[in-house]
């Protein structure tokens, strides 16, 4: 008989991307000596470029110093991916699960976070597919609408995935989004507005991401915790 399992998601609003960082690193410590149970963080960034560990400076088009100007940050990470935008009205995923206990490696790990951005597109009528060739992530046609960038240590996840509702695309205009130039960048807001479709609040969509990231990894249920019932900082 298969073991029910739950996941806790933290519903933690808009984060700093640095505390959100230091936050997903204290929790995979706790899940790697079973101190913890799988969590997932659902939150939005203000205006942040983050890099990846392959350190791909070129791929950003305007100099550091103009950032700033621009209202934005720019951090460099140890997740896999290029450079990448984050932002308000866009839904960021961080699981914190042990790929072991699930029995996934990490190709499908990726796939099913993909198949969790596809499933919530469809339900506004959006087709998106996943990765081809080498371009990880989620597309409507040629425009991406998802982005995954994800770290695996002794089995435990952290960063995630980012999918765009509706943030301000212009400020994928400053970079070449995960390193893969001629490509445009859509979001939900944009797919769905030539259609009959009325998206909810962003805070449902957003929730409903969560929904079909629980559903295709399996579990039984989901434990909401909300920011004000967390002891932590952000």
């Amino acid at each position: 008989m298969r073991i029910p399992r739950n996941l806790e998601v933290w519903r933690l609003g808009t984060v700093n991307y640095l505390k959100a960082l230091k936050l997903q690193e204290k929790l995979a410590s706790d899940r790697k000596i079973n101190k913890i149970s799988d969590t997932l963080l659902s939150l939005q960034h203000p205006p942040t470029y983050t890099l990846g560990k392959r350190r791909t400076d070129y791929n950003l088009l305007v100099p550091e110093s103009e950032l700033k100007t621009m209202g934005a940050e720019l951090h460099y990470t140890q997740r896999g991916g290029d450079i990448t935008f984050h932002g308000p009205h866009q839904a960021v995923l961080y699981p914190i699960i042990s790929l072991r206990d699930i029995g996934l490696g990490a190709r499908k790990y990726v796939e099913n976070l993909e198949s969790t951005m596809i499933d919530l597109s469809s339900l506004y009528g959006v087709k998106a597919h996943g990765q081809r060739k080498c371009e990880t992530g989620v597309w409507v046609g040629d425009r991406k609408i998802g982005a995954i960038g994800v770290r695996i240590s002794s089995g435990i996840t952290s960063h995630g995935l980012a999918y765009n509702i509706d943030p301000d695309l212009t400020f994928f205009k400053h970079i070449v989004p995960c390193g893969i130039a001629d490509k445009d960048v859509t979001s939900l807001r944009r797919e769905t507005r030539e259609t009959d479709m009325v998206l909810p609040d962003e805070e449902v969509v957003q929730d409903q991401l969560v929904t079909c990231f629980a559903r295709l990894f399996g579990y039984n249920d989901i434990i909401w915790k909300d920011k004000n019932d967390l002891e932590i900082d952000g």
